[in-house]
C-alpha cells in the first residue's frame, strides 16, 4: 500500500506518450572492501577470517537490548530444540553468588527455540556479569547517572548488502556459488560493522549508554527468495560485534527485515505495542533513559492512524519525559537517492504533524546510507497538490541517475535532466521535486545552523550505512531544507549526548574518526540549577589538559556563567543564553596534542591514522576539534554559531538589555 494524496491538479502534460528512454544505468551503488581498509592490516583481516568460520553457522548469539528504563535489561538468544539453556548474572566476576533468571520461551526457526529474558531492579553505576548456558561469561555496567548520558545512532548496517549475488528470488538462493558469495559478504561486513561501533564507543570515552539502530539489520528480504532462514548467517555476523555483548542495542525495523519473524526472535524489544504491527515483527515500541522518551516506530505497517495512537498513549504515559525522540527506517527528510520517491514523500506528510502535535524533538532515520541533516523544520507540505505515482517518478530518477558506461566512482548524481527541459514528462517531474523541498518549512533561517534554542520545530537526522555495505550517491538537487549532507562512500556513526537542558549531535566517519559535519545542539530553557551543575562541572576541568586558546575561551564563559547564576533576579533568558554559551566552549575544548615519539602511541605502537597523533581511545568530548567562532545573540528558533573565542558576547547581550525571545517547550 502506498500513500496518496488526494489529486488537486492533473497535469495533461502526463498523458503525453514519451519516446523509450535511452538512459538505462543508475550509477553503481559504492561498498567498503574492508580486507583493504587500514582496520584490517597486520593480521586482522586474516585472524578475522579465520574466526568468522566458526561463527557463521552460529544462530545463537545473543542479543541486548535496553530495558523499559535504565533500571531494566532485555536479552535474548536461540537454542536448539531440546536443548537446556539457562542465565545466570550477579555482580561478581565469577558469578558467584549469581541468580538464575526467568527465561520466555518461544519456538523459532525450525530447530530451534528462541529464549528471552529481562533484568529488573537494576542499580546505578553497577557492572553486571551474566552468562547463557554454553557461553562465555560477559557484563555491562549501568550508568552512575542518567541525567546526562551518550548514545550512538548509526544506520543501516545490512549485513550482506555486499554480495554481487543479491537474491531476490527463490532461484538465486539456489545457485551454487550463492552461499560462498553470502558468506564473503558477510564476513565483509561485520568487520567494518564491528569496527564502526568499536570507534563510536571509543568516541564516548567507553561510555555510551546504547546503540540505536535506525533498520535494516540484515540483507535478504524471507520472502523474496521463499526461505526465512537464509539471513540467520547474516544474523550471525550482525550480532557478533564485541560492543554488543556490553552495549544494549536499540533496533527499528527496516524494510530489509520486515517480511521475517527472526526479527522478533532474536531481539527483546520493550514495551512492543500491537500498533503498527505488520503482521511478521510487532509493532511500535518504547523505552525511557534518563529525561528521554524513545519511540521507535514500525513504518514498514503503513497504517499511520495506528502510529498516532501509539505515539499519542506514549507520550500521555511519560508526561515528565523533558527529550522526545522517534526513530523510524525511512528518511523522510534524507538527500540521497530515496529521498524524493513518492513512497517516502506522503510518509512525510501524514506523520510530521503527528511529530509537531506531540513536541517531538528530533526524528532519526536511516534507508537512504547516505548522511544527511535538516534545518529546524515545522509545517511541511507538498505544495503542487497534484498526484504524483512511484512509478512516474522512478521512470524519470533512472534518467537523472544514469551514468551510461562509466564505472567511475560518485558520491553526488549526475543530474542529466535540465531545468530547461521542454520534455513535458521531465517537467512534471522537477515540479514534483521543487514541490517536496518544503522551503516554507524552514524556520527562521540563518547563517550558520549549529544551534536551536527552544524551536518550535524538529530537526530531521539521516545516517549514513555504519558497515559500509551499500551506499547511495545523494540527489543532485540539494533540497532547501538540508543544512548539512555528506557522502564519501566510508562508513559513519553519530554521538548524541543529552542532558536535561541540551541535546548535542556530533556525527563522524569511521575511517579517521574526523568529524563530517559542525557539531549542533538542541537547547532547552535552563534553570539556576541546571546552570549550577554545568558550572560545577567546568570547574572540575583542568589547563593543563588543554591548549591555551581554547581554556581561555571557556574560562570566560565560566567566568560570565558564574555571574548570571550569582543573579538572583537573572531571566530564563540570561540563565538559557549562559548555559549555552558555556556548554559550547567546554564542548569547544581542544586536547593538548601528546608528545610521544613519532609514529607511536603511549604503548609505543603504531598509532592509526586519523587519530592526530592520539592513540586509538582518545576519550575527548565530541567537538574538541571544533574551531571557535563568533557567537550571536539568539531567540526562539534561531539556529547560531556558539563557538565562541569570546563567551561573554552573548551574556553581554542578555545582560544590556538585548529582548531574547524565549519559548518554555516543556517544563
Amino acid at each position: 500500500m502506498k500513500w496518496k494524496k488526494a489529486a488537486m491538479l492533473i497535469l495533461t502534460a502526463a498523458l503525453v506518450c514519451q519516446p523509450m528512454s535511452v538512459f538505462a544505468d543508475a550509477a553503481p551503488d559504492g561498498k567498503t572492501d574492508a580486507s583493504q581498509t587500514e582496520a584490517a592490516q597486520n593480521g586482522a583481516w586474516e585472524a578475522w577470517s579465520e574466526e568468522w568460520e566458526t561463527i557463521k553457522d552460529d544462530w545463537t548469539q545473543v542479543s541486548m537490548s535496553p530495558g523499559s528504563d535504565e533500571t531494566q535489561m532485555n536479552f535474548a538468544w536461540y537454542s536448539k530444540d531440546g536443548e537446556q539453556t539457562g542465565f545466570v548474572y550477579g555482580t561478581n566476576s565469577d558469578l558467584s553468588g549469581g541468580q538464575s533468571a526467568e527465561i520466555t520461551q518461544t519456538a523459532a526457526q525450525e530447530g530451534y527455540v528462541s529464549n528471552k529474558v529481562t533484568l529488573e531492579g537494576l542499580q546505578p553505576g553497577t557492572t553486571y556479569y551474566y552468562q547463557v548456558e554454553g557461553k562465555e561469561i560477559e557484563s555491562f555496567t549501568t550508568d552512575d547517572d542518567t541525567s546526562s548520558f551518550s548514545f550512538v545512532f548509526v544506520g543501516d548496517p545490512q549485513i550482506g548488502s555486499s554480495n554481487e549475488e543479491k537474491a531476490k528470488t527463490p532461484e538465486d538462493i539456489q545457485k551454487p556459488t550463492f552461499l560462498t558469495a553470502q558468506s564473503e559478504a558477510v564476513r565483509n561486513d561485520t568487520f567494518n560493522w564491528n569496527y564502526t561501533l568499536k570507534r563510536a564507543y571509543e568516541k564516548t570515552g567507553n561510555k555510551a549508554s546504547f546503540i540505536l539502530s535506525s533498520g535494516d539489520q540484515i540483507q535478504t528480504n524471507a520472502k523474496k527468495v521463499g526461505d526465512s532462514t537464509v539471513s540467520e548467517m547474516e544474523y550471525a555476523g550482525y550480532l557478533s560485534a564485541d560492543i554488543m555483548k556490553s552495549v544494549p542495542v536499540a533496533t527499528t525495523v527496516g524494510n530489509h527485515d520486515a517480511d521475517n519473524a527472526n526479527y522478533t526472535y532474536h531481539f527483546n524489544t520493550a514495551n512492543m505495542s500491537s500498533l503498527g504491527d505488520n503482521g511478521y515483527v510487532g509493532g511500535d515500541y518504547y523505552f525511557t533513559y534518563g529525561d528521554a522518551l524513545f519511540i521507535i516506530l514500525n513504518t514498514q505497517d503503513t497504517n499511520v492512524s495506528e502510529h498516532k495512537d501509539f505515539i499519542e498513549q506514549t507520550v500521555a504515559a511519560n508526561p515528565d519525559c523533558k527529550w522526545r525522540i522517534v526513530t523510524l527506517h525511512q528518511d523522510i527528510y534524507g538527500s540521497a537517492e530515496h529521498s524524493n520517491e513518492p513512497e517516502i514523500t506522503n510518509l512525510r506528510y501524514s506523520l510530521v504533524p503527528i511529530f509537531e502535535e506531540n513536541d517531538v524533538d528530533i526524528v532519526l532515520t536511516g534507508h537512504d546510507h547516505a548522511y544527511s541533516r535538516t534545518k529546524m523544520l515545522k509545517g511541511g507540505q507538498n505544495t503542487t497538490g497534484f498526484e504524483y505515482t512511484d512509478d512516474e517518478f522512478d521512470e524519470q530518477l533512472d534518467k537523472d541517475l544514469d551514468v551510461g558506461d562509466s564505472t567511475e566512482t560518485r558520491y553526488e548524481a549526475p543530474g542529466n535532466i535540465q531545468d530547461d527541459t521542454t520534455d513535458p514528462a521531465e517537467q512534471r517531474y522537477l515540479e514534483y521535486l521543487h514541490s517536496v523541498m518544503d522551503d516554507d518549512a524552514v524556520l527562521e533561517l540563518t547563517e550558520g545552523q549549529d544551534v536551536a534554542i527552544d524551536s518550535e520545530g524538529i530537526m530531521y537526522l539521516t545516517a549514513g550505512s555504519s558497515s559500509g555495505s551499500k551506499y547511495y550517491d545523494l540527489v543532485p538537487r540539494q533540497q532547501t531544507y538540508i543544512a548539512s549532507r555528506w557522502q564519501q562512500d566510508v562508513p559513519t556513526y553519530s554521538v548524541i549526548d543529552v542532558t536535561e537542558t541540551t541535546l548535542t549531535l556530533n556525527t563522524y566517519r569511521t575511517d579517521t574518526d574526523e568529524p563530517i559535519d559542525t557539531q549542533f545542539m538542541l537547547v532547552k530553557s535552563a534553570d539556576h540549577s541546571q546552570l549550577a551543575d554545568l558550572i560545577s562541572q567546568a570547574e572540575t576541568l583542568s589547563a593543563d589538559d588543554y591548549t591555551a586558546d581554547s581554556y581561555s575561551v571557556m574560562q570566560q564563559a565560566l567566568e560570565a556563567a558564574k555571574a548570571v547564576n550569582d543573579d538572583a533576579e537573572a531571566t530564563t533568558e540570561e540563565l538559557t543564553n549562559a548555559y549555552t554559551a558555556l556548554k559550547s566552549a567546554m564542548d569547544a575544548l581542544e586536547e593538548k596534542p601528546v608528545q610521544t615519539p613519532a609514529g607511536d602511541d603511549q604503548n609505543g605502537t603504531a598509532a592509526e591514522p586519523g587519530q592526530n597523533g592520539n592513540a586509538q581511545g582518545n576519550t575527548s568530548a565530541p567537538g574538541v576539534n571544533a574551531k571557535p567562532s563568533t557567537i550571536k545573540p539568539v531567540k526562539t528558533g534561531d539556529h547560531t554559531n556558539v563557538v565562541i573565542p569570546a563567551a561573554v558576547l552573548v551574556l553581554a547581550a542578555a545582560l544590556g538589555g538585548t529582548t531574547i525571545y524565549i519559548r518554555r517547550k516543556r517544563s
